[in-house]
């Protein structure tokens, strides 16, 4: 579920950068070119963390659920 969302934030940041980067004026002086340069390393940002979460979320095997399960009928076997 959460590489699908992982992966819509992606497509929506690469059509905001697809719209936008046009219309940025980066060597523009004064406040416009800061804030198209900002806005720009804002979206690299972004980009980055979700490829980071896509590429490195832990993978769900049967070993991995059924050791969870187990971890958590132990949990429960202590009840005070």
């Amino acid at each position: 579920m959460n590489k699908n969302r992982y992966l819509l934030c992606l497509l929506v940041c690469g059509l905001l950068l697809y719209y936008a980067a046009p219309r940025l004026d980066v060597f523009s002086e004064g406040l416009a070119g800061v804030f198209a340069i900002s806005w720009l390393a804002f979206a690299l940002i972004v980009i980055a963390g979700n490829l980071t979460a896509l590429l490195y979320s832990p993978k769900n095997t049967a070993a991995n659920i059924k050791t969870r399960g187990k971890m958590k009928e132990k949990k429960r076997a202590r009840s005070f």
